[in-house]
């Protein structure tokens, strides 16, 4: 049953905190505006509560972790218990729902916090941080005005292979950039893939430790790809693809 609001008590909200895409320094890359949130939020959704207490007390050295409200959203967690995750809101406790990297709600797993939220009308704060999504899009050179992201290519190989070539086939047609990620210790495998399956003019952005110091980003054609070698393994990685 939805739990009301107690007459004269001001509900919280969601606030959607972006953190870093690796381990450097949290306000290199982030706005003070999440230190100061942070700061002022003692209840926290996140993927893993001991990388998130980790980011939280980097962000904020002083706040007490003892006081931290924390709950676990990941593959594991019971659908049904999520609601009752935003029940500090309806008491009137700001919440705030942290990625395990970049935004929350972009291929994570946070999607699901924001929709039930919306469905009780708590309200919604998205605050600005990096989403390699995003920054790889920037940086590619590619179709910005037309794109689309696919997530994880399949484990299979013959289902991947399939995969390749209907995304190439679609930028094709529609003039669209498209969009996907790898396991990290799977990018090696996949960029040869990549240069067996796509056409050899078809453009591949492919960036990788996005706003580390190790950052890796570049747009070739397969053909050009197949000529270098370069090694991806376990570190996170985006490509983008345009025919």
């Amino acid at each position: 049953m939805e739990q009301e609001v107690k007459p004269g008590l001001v509900m919280g909200k969601v606030y959607l905190i972006p953190t870093t895409l690796g381990d450097n320094a949290p306000l290199e890359v982030l706005p003070i505006s999440i230190k100061r949130t942070i700061e002022n939020i003692d209840h926290y959704i996140v993927e893993n509560e001991k990388t998130a207490r980790h980011f939280i007390k980097k962000v904020s050295p002083g706040k007490s972790q003892p006081n931290l409200h924390i709950e676990s959203l990941n593959k594991y967690t019971d659908p049904t218990v999520i609601p009752s995750y935003l029940d500090p809101c309806i008491h009137g406790f700001n919440i705030g729902l942290l990625s395990e990297a970049g935004c929350p709600g972009i291929a994570d797993p946070g999607a699901d916090v924001v929709r039930i939220a919306h469905e009780r009308r708590i309200q919604v704060v998205p605050l600005v941080g990096p989403s390699s999504i995003l920054m790889a899009m920037m940086s590619s050179g590619m179709n910005g005005q037309n794109f689309a992201f696919n997530g994880y290519l399949p484990i299979d190989n013959n289902e991947r292979k399939s995969m390749i070539k209907n995304l190439e086939r679609l930028s094709r047609e529609k003039g669209q950039s498209q969009i996907f990620m790898e396991t990290p210790y799977r990018n090696n495998k996949l960029v040869k893939e990549l240069v067996r399956t796509l056409h050899k003019n078809t453009r591949l952005c492919i960036a990788c430790d996005i706003t580390l110091p190790s950052e890796f980003i570049q747009t070739k054609s397969a053909h050009e790809w197949g000529e270098q070698e370069v090694d991806l393994d376990k570190r996170p990685t985006i490509y983008i693809i345009q025919a």
